[in-house]
């Protein structure tokens, strides 16, 4: 049974930082999209980056490019999501995702989506940030 567990999560105060982690157990494919996506209580869930782990640079939401990078492990099978300079309504609860839709174009190559429609979830993790 594949499990993605969430940590990393926490509290800090406004241009602070956070580094989230994200094990998938029980994988045996090894190439796949992951992505990390967030939700406050009674909005939708949001996209946040998305990375396939069989290479390739990984995939930014405007919301947080330049201030969230994504990056894997692959010997591990984790993914990693470091973030810089939060800002109160990054307040959210954090998900990582894993088995979201594949494109691949020749120009690309594989490219993974934001939408949040990928098959497997962590519980999530709580960000919470003070001004």
């Amino acid at each position: 049974q594949t499990q993605l567990v969430e940590s990393g999560g926490g509290s800090v105060q406004d241009g602070g930082s956070l580094r989230l982690s994200c094990a998938a157990a029980g994988y045996t494919r090894r190439s796949k999209c992951m992505g990390w996506f967030r939700q406050v209580p009674g909005k939708q869930r949001e996209g946040l980056a998305a990375i396939y782990t069989g290479g390739g640079p990984p995939e930014y939401a405007d919301s947080v490019k330049g201030r969230f990078t994504m990056t894997q492990d692959n010997s591990k099978d984790m993914v990693f999501l470091q973030m810089d300079r939060l800002k109160p309504e990054d307040t959210a609860m954090y998900y990582c995702a894993a088995e979201g839709p594949t494109s691949f174009t020749a120009r690309t190559g594989y490219t993974c989506g934001l939408i949040p429609n990928y098959t497997i979830w962590g519980q999530g993790t709580q960000v919470t940030v003070a001004s």
